[in-house]
């Protein structure tokens, strides 16, 4: 089950207590006692002492989940937006009581820290004492590209930047609360080592991984919460107040139907305080229609418009680089399809999921996506009928070939319900489709249509 962060390549980031959003007008505020200009506050996410949000618009569901369960987080700051006019003027304020600021670029991948601005600004994450410098900092942010490990070559324009207190974190730890279909339900994961990639200590170091199962009907119990903080390392106070947050965040897994909730680093200050410091959730796709507030914050703008509008008609659409366009029903079936082109010596160029209630309508809206890329020559329709019917494939794809003139090679492979129906309507179309009899057949046919021209 794909999760909707998945889909939107989201990253949570909370902390955000006062939240802003970019205004047309200006910054009118930012801070208690910091103006600065263009932004206004859309909202105040209130967690008692703190969380961070989820992903999409960084901050903006971190506000919204960040005035739930307790959850304990730093406090945080301001969201800037470039916009008519100067990007920043200096602020006339100081952060309330904060020692240290930290400023975040918000664009929707990992790695910001060691990341590059076309700016000439080493890093997207920067710490500072004075508030003076929020604006020079801001101003080599806001407008320009920034690049790390997980945005393409050219990176990714920064449009807003969130300010925080910076806290000083004495220890790390990893905490999570995954859905684990092996498990039946949700499973605790942790580690006493923190702050770095979790993948690397489960093989560099397998005996500082805890897993912890969660009965769903039963809950989480005070002993397993405990447990789970002595494995992580916290002691004497520490420990209780490590296992009172870890079932706040249970709490918030369920009650926003999340299929995932890392905390990492879930650590200590120096003045004896369990902080989430950063975090990422992931959500349940089904939950849409109860969680409605949170779904609608869905920040599109980092998307690839093909993908926005292949969303507009419920379907799934990735780009890949590659010059067989693939038309499948099903994740599953979709990447098999893209490894058995890749397999007989083709390259996919894209992975598109009509899914399973399919409309005519859908698939000739498919069709105009994939025509319109450019590096597409050829396609690959490749379906499975079990709820979808093969008949209704077959009249969305003639219709789509004639209103469209379809100018690349087309080869189609149907199994299952009404093939024998959507069989014929292709045959009798008149049209230049390339019938296949299973997928390795009907891939070999695609990527030889493409090497022929």
């Amino acid at each position: 089950m794909l999760s909707r962060s998945c889909i939107f390549r989201s990253l949570i980031e909370t902390h955000i207590t006062p939240v802003f959003a970019p205004s047309p007008r200006g910054w009118n505020e930012a801070f208690p006692q910091l103006p600065v200009e263009g932004c206004e506050p859309w909202g105040r996410a209130e967690l008692p002492p703190g969380e961070r949000g989820k992903g999409g618009d960084s901050g903006r569901r971190a506000g919204v989940l960040s005035g739930q369960d307790g959850v304990s987080r730093d406090r945080a700051g301001v969201r800037c937006s470039a916009g008519p006019g100067p990007a920043i003027r200096p602020p006339a304020g100081q952060l309330p009581e904060a020692k240290e600021i930290v400023l975040k670029a918000q664009i929707l991948a990992g790695g910001r820290g060691k990341g590059t601005f076309n700016s000439g600004l080493k890093g997207g994450v920067h710490l500072t004492k004075d508030p003076k410098t929020v604006e020079q900092l801001a101003k080599q942010m806001i407008g320009y590209n920034l690049s790390t490990k997980q945005t393409p070559k050219d990176g990714v324009k920064v449009k807003k930047v969130m300010v925080a207190e910076a806290l000083n974190i004495s220890r790390e730890t990893y905490f999570a609360i995954l859905m684990d279909r092996a498990c039946n339900g949700p499973v605790m994961v942790g580690s006493p080592q923190g702050g770095v990639d979790i993948e690397e200590v489960a093989v560099t170091s397998p005996e500082l991984i805890f897993k912890e199962e969660i009965d769903i009907f039963e809950g989480i119990q005070d002993h397993q919460a405990l447990q789970m903080a002595k494995n992580l390392g916290f002691k004497g106070p520490l420990q209780q107040q490590a296992a009172d947050q870890i079932k706040k965040l249970y709490n918030l897994f369920l009650k926003i139907d999340a299929t995932q909730v890392e905390v990492n680093p879930f650590g200590e200050t120096p003045e004896g305080q369990v902080v989430c410091f950063d975090a990422k959730i992931n959500f349940d796709d089904n939950a849409e229609f109860r969680q409605k507030e949170i779904f609608a914050m869905d920040d599109k703008s980092e998307n690839e418009p093909i993908e926005n509008e292949a969303a507009k008609y419920d379907l799934k659409y990735i780009g890949l680089d590659g010059n067989i366009a693939c038309f499948v029903n099903g994740a599953g079936l979709a990447m098999a399809t893209c490894d058995i082109i890749s397999l007989n010596g083709g390259k996919p160029a894209n992975f598109l999921d009509l899914g399973g209630g399919v409309k005519e309508a859908q698939v000739y809206q498919a069709f105009k996506l994939l025509t319109a890329d450019p590096k597409v020559e050829a396609i690959l329709v490749n379906i499975f009928g079990g709820i979808v019917n093969c008949a209704i494939i077959a009249n969305g794809i003639t219709k789509a070939c004639r209103e469209l003139e379809l100018k690349v090679p087309l080869v189609v492979r149907l199994e299952g319900t009404n093939v024998h129906e959507a069989q014929r309507i292709l045959n009798e179309s008149g049209l230049p489709i390339t019938s296949a009899r299973d997928l390795e057949d009907a891939a070999k046919k695609a990527v030889a249509s493409v090497a022929r021209k």
